[in-house]
Order: C-alpha cells, then structure tokens, then sequence
C-alpha cells in the first residue's frame, strides 16, 4: 500500500535555513527509508506565502492564502495503516514535535 504523510512542524515559520547537523540527521534517515523501500520519495514545501488554497462552489472560486503550514510531503510504502503510522513516528523523532497527516493512496 502507499501512503501520503504531510507533515506540519509545532511552532513558527523558519526564519532561515535549516540547521545543518539536522539535515544531515535527516538526509541519513531519508536513505535508509528509500534503501529499504519504505520511502517512494520526499520533498520539502516552500513556506505558505507562496501558496494558495482555491475553493469551489458551484461556478464561484475563491483564493485565500493556505492557513495551515506544511513543511513537507513523503510517499510511503507500507504493508498497512499501523506500519505507515510507525515510519511516520521514526520520521517525527528526527524532525522533532508537529503533526503528521497520513492519507492512503486508492490504488486503481
């Protein structure tokens, strides 16, 4: 099964540029993930003043800014809902406390 993660860090928008020993922390974790299949990809999000959330109702859209921050995306592969919960609380011990979303991917 595959599974999409979004991640959303506790605290305020980064100022600046991630501390290097973190990314490095991180870059190890993401090549285990992905040498023993568990992680398909990953992919950090810009900060959300440069997205926008579109909604639609009927033939009305509207634009606002996106007010939940999103600091990055994984796709996973997991041989069920427990197993992605559990990559996903390996993944949050490295990135530290926020809340990570897990959807399942419909297979067509």
């Amino acid at each position: 099964m595959r599974f999409l993660a979004l991640w959303r860090p506790a605290g305020v928008e980064p100022s600046g540029p991630p501390d290097p020993a973190h990314m490095a922390e991180m870059g190890k974790l993401v090549d285990e993930m992905m040498q023993k299949g568990s992680l398909i990809g990953t992919e950090p999000l810009a900060a959300r003043s440069s997205g926008a959330r579109v909604k639609r109702s009927g033939a009305n859209y509207s634009v606002s800014e996106e007010p939940d921050r999103m600091a990055g995306y994984a796709f996973l592969n997991a041989a069920s809902r427990e197993e992605a919960i559990e990559q996903v609380k390996v993944f949050m011990q490295v990135a530290g406390d926020g809340v990570c979303e897990i959807r399942q991917i419909v297979e067509m």
